[in-house]
């Protein structure tokens, strides 16, 4: 495999190419049904299409704590991908008391060769091997069987993802202040001439 055209400096090992299959399982959530959730409650329960935006659903804290306890749930850092519909909306689960729907919403658990937040980069340019005419899906053996280039070294990988996190964060900064400054120049238009 052909190592990468821009690398940072001091970074000379080869990169390879790994079928996400050899770097973890795909993991999910114990399934929820919809007469268990509520408009409102105790836990967010996140489904495909609220992964990464707000919940529309809730579950008990009493089930939260139970199906936690009992089943798979994502660690700190894991990145959660949408496998149906909006295939390839991920969300980083970053600790807090939430639930994510069953099947719909996957994550690698990683056998620990790769960072996690390289990985979540990487989710960005990977080619899927999505299914389906009508509804599109992501099934778990089509994520193993996904590949990605990636560097050897651990550091290498976390240097990248420290890079493109600090690119995410200025984008998010100069965001909000470009939405300010549209709602200033609405504002403005709207009273000056009236």
């Amino acid at each position: 495999m052909e190592n990468p055209k821009i690398r940072f400096k001091g970074y000379t090992k080869d990169w390879e190419q790994r079928k996400l299959g050899e770097l973890g399982t795909v993991q999910t959530c114990k399934r929820i049904f919809k007469d268990q959730t509520s408009e409102k409650g105790d836990i967010p329960f996140f489904k495909n299409g609220t992964i990464g935006l707000e919940p529309d659903s809730y579950i008990s804290r009493e089930m939260y704590e139970e199906f936690r306890r009992l089943y798979p749930y994502p660690e700190v850092g894991d990145t959660l991908i949408s496998v149906v519909g909006s295939i390839g909306r991920t969300a980083e689960y970053t600790g807090k008391d939430e639930y994510f729907q069953d099947s719909n919403v996957v994550w690698l658990k990683t056998d620990g060769s790769i960072n996690k937040k390289f990985l979540k980069i990487s989710y960005q340019v990977i080619k899927w091997l999505i299914e389906g005419s009508t509804v599109k899906h992501l099934y778990n053996d089509n994520i193993l069987r996904s590949e990605i280039i990636m560097p050897v070294s651990q550091i290498e990988q976390a240097k990248i993802a420290e890079f493109f996190e600090e690119l995410d964060h200025l984008i998010t900064l100069h965001q909000r202040k470009c939405d300010e400054l549209k709602k200033m120049k609405k504002y403005m238009l709207q009273n000056m001439f009236i």
